[in-house]
Formats: C-alpha cells, sequence, structure tokens
C-alpha cells in the first residue's frame, strides 16, 4: 500500500553507497592531489561520507542526499538519514573520512556474497530498527533492481522497507534529476514496499 510520510509516521532514509572502486574515487587516491576534496582527504580536517560519496557519485547521489535532508522528520537527538558505507555498516552523512578510511571501502565490494558487506550493514540495519518509533519506517533511496541493498534490509526490517514509487524503473541520472527536482518543488514522494 503506498504511504505518504504524513499518514504512517517518520521517514527515516537510507542511501545507497558511491561506488569507491570507481574511475570517480580513482581521482581521490591520485597522487599528487589536485583535488580539493582529495587534498582535505590527506589533512587533519577531512572530509564527510556525504561529500566523498557526492563527488563520487555526482548526480545521483547528490540527489538523495538533497531529498533525504529536505523530508527527514529527524527526531531530538538522532539522525533522520543513514548511507550505507560498505564495511561499516549504516553511517550518518556527516560522518568524517579520511583516505584511509576511503581506501578500507573501496576494498569492500557491494556484494551479498562478501560478509563484510552483509554482516556490518545487517548489524548497523538491526541498531536502527531497535531505534525506530512505532510508525517510523525506512525509505531506500537506491536502486531496488538488484537485491544487493533490500535484502539485508528486509531481513531485519521486514514491512517497515519502502521505496519511493517514482523512482522504480528509472536511470541513476533520471533519479538524481527527479530527486533534485522534488527538493526544489517541495514534493514529497510516494513510499510503497518493495516487490
Amino acid at each position: 500500500m503506498p504511504a505518504h510520510a504524513e499518514d504512517v509516521g517518520r521517514p527515516i532514509f537510507v542511501l545507497s553507497p558511491a561506488d569507491c572502486s570507481g574511475e570517480r574515487a580513482k581521482v581521490l587516491f591520485r597522487r599528487p592531489a589536485r583535488a580539493p576534496l582529495a587534498r582535505r582527504l590527506r589533512s587533519s580536517e577531512g572530509a564527510t561520507v556525504g561529500e566523498v560519496f557526492t563527488f563520487v557519485s555526482q548526480l545521483y547521489f547528490r540527489g538523495k542526499l538533497a531529498y533525504a535532508e529536505a523530508f527527514a522528520r529527524t527526531p531530538a537527538g538522532g539522525v533522520g538519514t543513514r548511507v550505507i558505507v560498505p564495511g561499516l555498516g549504516l553511517r550518518p552523512p556527516d560522518e568524517p573520512l579520511d583516505l584511509a578510511g576511503l581506501r578500507a571501502i573501496a576494498r569492500v565490494p557491494v556484494d551479498l556474497s562478501d560478509r563484510r558487506y552483509v554482516r556490518t550493514l545487517r548489524a548497523a540495519t538491526e541498531l536502527l530498527a531497535e531505534r525506530l518509533h512505532a510508525d517510523d519506517f525506512v525509505v531506500l533511496l537506491g536502486s531496488i533492481a538488484t537485491e544487493k541493498y533490500v535484502t539485508p534490509l528486509t531481513e531485519v526490517l521486514g514491512d517497515r522497507l519502502h521505496v519511493p514509487r517514482e523512482l522504480i524503473g528509472l536511470g541513476s541520472m533520471s533519479r538524481g534529476s527527479l530527486l533534485l527536482r522534488c527538493v526544489r518543488e517541495r514534493r514529497e514522494l510516494t513510499y510503497v514496499r518493495p516487490s
């Protein structure tokens, strides 16, 4: 059954990760570090998970993060948005990250056969589920075309896992554009259970 957040409770957003082993990520690993973000990753300042994943994924992750920030109804003292970080489970988008941390993330494939990915994601999802209020639900902002996100999340969350209906069947760039347009228009999507 479709749901709008105002009808059934508070959405907690879970964002799928960016590919930290791909071509865009390699820019951050190169020496000399020319990109400002690459230099920050090597400094004591560091960067955040959200900044790094936005750089690596560009439009799609930027859209997911902007949408989650616009529509999350964060509980007092809590976080309304989590990011799947391979090998680390679910992390807030403002969590600090340095170059060594990014290298560690890049070594963990987002693959259901990799215990490092599945074990940490499942454990973090169990912690998240314990903190949900009775009418809260989790919205996955990520592809449901493969099982790599949906399966571990569903195993813990069951019917509390939802996805935006309007994103089903769209490519990554189209999803990112639609999410950014929804933020501009202040229009929340319809959440349904993944089939």
